[in-house]
C-alpha cells in the first residue's frame, strides 16, 4: 500500500488483480468507498503513487516488470485509470522486493532479492545499477528528500548512496554516501523520517536504533546513534517498521502484531496483538501522522496514533517552560491543547 503525497488517498494492491484507491477523508466514516483499477492478465505486488498524484506504478507479479497507470479526473469527481501502452523492460534476475519513486519525479528505484538495485528514468531506461554487496537485499527505498537510495540485507549495516543530478536535471552518477553501523546481525528493515534527517533500523540482534543522519557525509562524518531500544521479536522472526513523519513514534510489526514505541524515551507505549489473519506485509503512517495503516490479509487496518499525540504533549510542555515571549507561548499552548483534545476524544488521556 502507499499514501499519496497530497494526503488524500491510500492505494492498495492485492492478488485479486485490482488496485484500489481509498479516500483518506472517509477513514473516520462508517462507509469506506474505493475506486478500482484493474490489472489486466496479472496482479500487482507493489504500488506507489507518483509525486504529483496523477499516476501510480505497480510491480507485476507474472510480468516481472513495472507498469504505469495514469489517473485522469472525471467530471463526476471520480478517476479513470489507464495503463501506458508499454511496460518497462525486464531487467531483474531475481524477485523484486520494493519499488519507489523520487519525490522530485526524476527517477524510480527497483530492488530485487539478490544484490541488485536499478535506478530508472520515467521512460523506462536504466540510468544506473547498484550492487549492494549484502549477499541479499531485504529492503531498499528512496529517501523523502530524493537524494538517497538506501538498502539493508544480510549484513549488520544499512548502506546509503547519493543519486546525483546536474544543475539542468541530467543524471550524473550514484556515489556512496554513508552507512548505519552498530547492529550485530542482519538488518530486517529501516525507514526515513519525513525530512530525511532521521533514520530508524531494526535488526535480528533484537534491537531497534534511531539515527541522526543530518551529517556532512562528504567530509566523512558518520551518522550519530541517538537511541537503542529492545525488540526481542526481531531476533526470532522477520519484522517491518514504520516511522511517523515527525520521527516521534516507531511502529514495529512482527507476525500479525504491532508494537508502538516513543523514540525519545525508547519505551513501548501500545501493542496491538494479532490484528491480521496472516503476517503483516506492509505498515505505513499517513502524511499527517494521525493514522497508522497495516495490511496482511484481505483487509487494511487503521489505528489512531495515540503515542504521537502523547509525544506532542510532552514536547509542547517542555517548550512552554522555556518559551520567552507571549506569542510563542500562545502558539505552543494551542498545539498542546489540540494534542490533549485528540487524546481525550480517543479516551487515551493518561491521568
Amino acid at each position: 500500500m502507499d499514501f499519496s503525497s497530497n494526503g488524500k488517498y491510500l492505494a492498495t494492491c492485492a492478488d485479486d488483480r485490482t488496485v484500489r484507491i481509498w479516500s483518506t477523508k472517509d477513514f473516520l466514516q462508517r462507509e469506506h468507498r474505493s475506486m478500482r483499477a484493474n490489472v489486466e492478465l496479472d496482479h500487482a505486488t507493489l504500488v506507489r503513487f507518483s509525486p504529483d498524484c496523477r499516476a501510480f506504478i505497480v510491480w507485476l507479479a507474472s510480468g516481472d516488470t513495472l507498469r504505469v497507470f495514469k489517473m485522469t479526473k472525471r467530471e463526476d469527481g471520480g478517476y479513470t485509470f489507464t495503463a501506458t501502452p508499454e511496460d518497462f523492460p525486464k531487467k531483474h534476475k531475481a524477485p523484486v522486493i520494493n519499488i519507489s519513486i523520487a519525490d522530485t519525479g526524476k527517477f524510480i528505484m527497483t530492488a530485487s532479492s539478490d544484490t541488485t538495485i536499478l535506478i530508472w528514468n520515467l521512460k523506462g531506461q536504466v540510468l544506473s545499477t547498484i550492487n549492494t554487496n549484502q549477499m541479499n537485499n531485504i529492503h531498499a527505498t528512496i529517501s523523502p528528500c530524493s537524494r538517497f537510495v538506501a538498502s539493508c540485507g544480510f549484513t549488520p549495516d544499512v548502506k546509503v548512496w547519493e543519486v546525483c543530478f546536474g544543475k539542468k536535471g541530467d543524471f550524473q552518477e550514484v556515489v556512496r554516501a554513508f552507512e548505519l553501523k552498530g547492529h550485530s546481525a542482519a538488518v530486517h528493515f529501516f525507514a526515513f523520517s519525513n525530512d530525511s534527517r532521521r533514520m530508524v533500523s531494526v535488526s535480528k540482534d533484537g534491537t531497534w536504533k534511531l539515527w541522526d543522519t543530518d551529517v556532512e557525509y562528504k567530509k566523512q562524518q558518520d551518522p550519530y546513534l541517538l537511541r537503542t531500544g529492545r525488540f526481542e521479536e526481531a531476533s526470532t522472526m522477520p519484522c517491518r517498521l514504520a516511522l511517523s513523519p515527525d520521527a516521534q513514534v516507531l511502529a514495529l510489526a512482527s507476525g500479525s502484531s504491532i508494537h508502538l514505541y516513543n523514540t525519545r524515551r525508547g519505551e513501548k507505549e501500545e501493542c496491538f496483538e494479532q490484528v491480521h489473519g496472516e503476517c503483516i506485509t506492509d505498515l505505513s503512517f499517513d502524511i499527517t501522522g494521525r493514522f497508522l495503516a497495516s495490511c496482511g490479509d484481505r483487509a487494511v487496518r487503521l489505528f489512531h496514533n495515540t503515542p504521537g499525540h502523547r509525544a506532542m504533549v510532552e514536547e509542547m510542555q517542555g517548550l512552554l517552560k522555556r518559551a520567552s515571549n507571549e506569542s510563542t507561548r500562545q502558539r505552543l499552548q494551542q498545539q498542546l491543547s489540540q494534542a490533549q483534545e485528540a487524546l481525550k476524544s480517543l479516551g487515551a488521556l493518561k491521568k
